[in-house]
């Protein structure tokens, strides 16, 4: 984990040695923010509710600041003037779509089927957190695992893009379309497309914004080498932190439901884990075979296995209200999600070293981009 933990708070080289104890100990923090939420959730009369009524419309205050905060340092460190390597590679882009608006859903489908068949308002949830494609912390799982950072960016602002367009289409296709043509029960939900489009605005628009003008400036005053060497490190930190602050909002919101109802979360858990693992492992290989390198392939990867928890709870809570089982298994999204990927970041870690030895592509290794640069 050495390496993209020193990157990520440091930009240090990959030296053991110059981890500070937040990065060696990163899984630990990350369980340790879970069990913080979890515990202020269930024991702290109220905090829920304190938290919940602090919004700006449908947004929830607290883990839009926390989001903000860690994916701002990401974004500022992409390199934005290399993007158009990642828009020329047409490989990665169409692959992309195809298994985040085509195969990924499709397969939540099936899971949410096969596993809550009985259960209609939690296999409901989970199909909702199913077609809300990632556009937040999959940026930083993507820079944990040394992957291409410009073509993260690019395949969020992408996915961003369908959020708003294909979502409310695709809810109603697999709520409802897709049931009746099997001959199964339907489900009726309305989707906000302004409430997706705000989703969209405040958890990347504005933390895009702020990256690309820290970049932009900061390179015109310092020069690329100095603002790398100087403010990189400064605002790296700040990501885990951000990181940390959102694991405790999102858990303290829920800690009493989830500590209330184990059995129902573990029932929703299960076809979350059989999803991150198989979509992530199928991208992995996917790119692999596409002989795409190790930084794209990861990329492909993550972004294809995370999802957009924040949307898909409150299209849960806007739709079918707070106290629902749809709600529920919105809420177990990122329960799962969190420990998932961190696990999936040492997953991927391992598969650089035995299943990419081959030296970079050319267009690599003319222009380095995420992991080829650490």
């Amino acid at each position: 984990m050495s390496a993209p933990t020193s990157e990520l708070a440091t930009g240090a080289q990959e030296t053991p040695a110059r981890l500070s104890t937040t990065d060696r100990f990163l899984p630990v923090w990350i369980i340790a923010a879970m069990a913080l939420g979890l515990l202020l959730g269930r024991f702290v009369p109220g905090l829920d509710q304190a938290l919940e009524a602090v919004k700006v419309g449908s947004v929830s205050l607290p883990i839009a600041v926390g989001l903000l905060v860690m994916m701002y340092p990401v974004l500022a460190k992409v390199r934005y003037d290399e993007t158009h390597r990642v828009l020329a590679d047409r490989r990665l882009l169409v692959t992309s779509l195809v298994i985040n608006w085509v195969l990924a859903p499709a397969f939540m489908f099936v899971l949410a089927w096969v596993f809550l068949a009985d259960l209609p308002e939690y296999r409901t949830g989970l199909i909702i957190v199913g077609l809300a494609r990632c556009i937040a912390m999959v940026l930083i799982w993507n820079d944990l695992a040394c992957g291409d950072r410009e073509a993260a960016a690019v395949l969020v602002a992408i996915n961003s893009v369908f959020q708003v367009v294909a979502f409310g289409a695709l809810g109603w296709f697999y709520l409802q379309l897709l049931p009746s043509w099997l001959g199964l029960p339907t489900t009726s939900a309305e989707f906000s497309v302004w409430s997706i489009t705000v989703s969209v605005l405040i958890f990347l628009g504005l933390p895009l914004v702020a990256g690309f003008l820290t970049r932009t400036l900061g390179e015109r005053r310092l020069g690329r080498d100095g603002y790398e060497a100087r403010v990189l490190p400064r605002i790296g930190p700040w990501a885990l932190y951000g990181l940390l602050f959102t694991i405790v909002i999102l858990f303290a919101l829920q800690g009493d439901s989830i500590a209330s109802e184990p059995l129902d979360v573990a029932r929703i858990a299960l076809p979350l884990l059989v999803y991150f693992a198989v979509v992530f492992t199928a991208s992995l290989l996917i790119g692999r075979a596409l002989r795409m390198g190790y930084p794209r392939a990861t990329t492909l990867a993550f972004t294809a296995a995370g999802n957009n928890f924040e949307l898909a709870i409150a299209v849960a809570i806007a739709t079918f209200g707070v106290t629902s089982g749809q709600a529920l298994a919105g809420v177990v999204g990122p329960l799962v999600e969190v420990p998932a990927l961190v696990a999936l970041v040492y997953a991927s870690l391992w598969a650089r070293q035995h299943l990419f030895p081959e030296p970079a592509a050319p267009d690599e290794r003319a222009a380095p981009t995420g992991g080829a640069r650490r």
